[in-house]
């Protein structure tokens, strides 16, 4: 069964590669999405895959990229919507 992860990640996540690090991990995964920094300084995650999969990816999202340092990780698991095809970097 597919569901979707939202995730807001804070700490040292941005200017550390948490983003490429991420994608990375999510392509390697099989998961669909994005990710993208925020203005706060938090890093966002929609991702979409298997209960397993979304898991995984939650596990890494916990540490990040090796110069990231992650003070807080909140997510949220709801239904997918099917509306990714791959998992990208946003920019905006």
């Amino acid at each position: 069964m597919t569901e979707r992860l939202t995730a807001t990640v804070y700490g040292r996540v941005q200017g550390v590669s948490f983003r490429y690090f991420t994608r990375r991990r999510a392509v390697a995964l099989g998961i669909v999405g994005w990710v993208c920094n925020r203005p706060d300084g938090a890093v966002r995650v929609v991702a979409e895959g298997s209960n397993d999969m979304l898991d995984a990816l939650e596990a890494f999202l916990q540490h990040g990229s090796p110069a990231a340092i992650v003070d807080r990780l909140d997510t949220k698991r709801s239904a997918a919507t099917g509306e990714f095809t791959t998992f990208t970097i946003r920019y905006s």
